[in-house]
């Protein structure tokens, strides 16, 4: 978990407090749908050269653990 919350922080006056990737202008948004599109890490490292493996590792681990969260939906009228 140490190593999730050096690698993912949320900055309000950075990309308007989505999560961020070591306080790069790279959301963790980003990289997840890069992923979701079938991009290897490498493709993503070569796309992003500030990144490490690890920064995407973090990425896929805090998306697991927003999921982990017990969510319930309602109607609104």
């Amino acid at each position: 978990m140490d190593n999730l919350v050096n690698r993912i922080t949320i900055d309000n006056n950075i990309c308007n407090g989505k999560p961020i990737i070591r306080g790069k202008r790279i959301t963790v948004q980003t990289i997840l749908e890069f992923l979701s599109a079938g991009d290897s890490k490498e493709e993503i490292l070569n796309q992003y050269p500030s990144l490490v493996s690890e920064d995407i590792d973090a990425c896929l681990r805090y998306a697991a653990i927003l999921m982990s969260h017990q969510y319930s939906t309602r109607l609104i009228a």
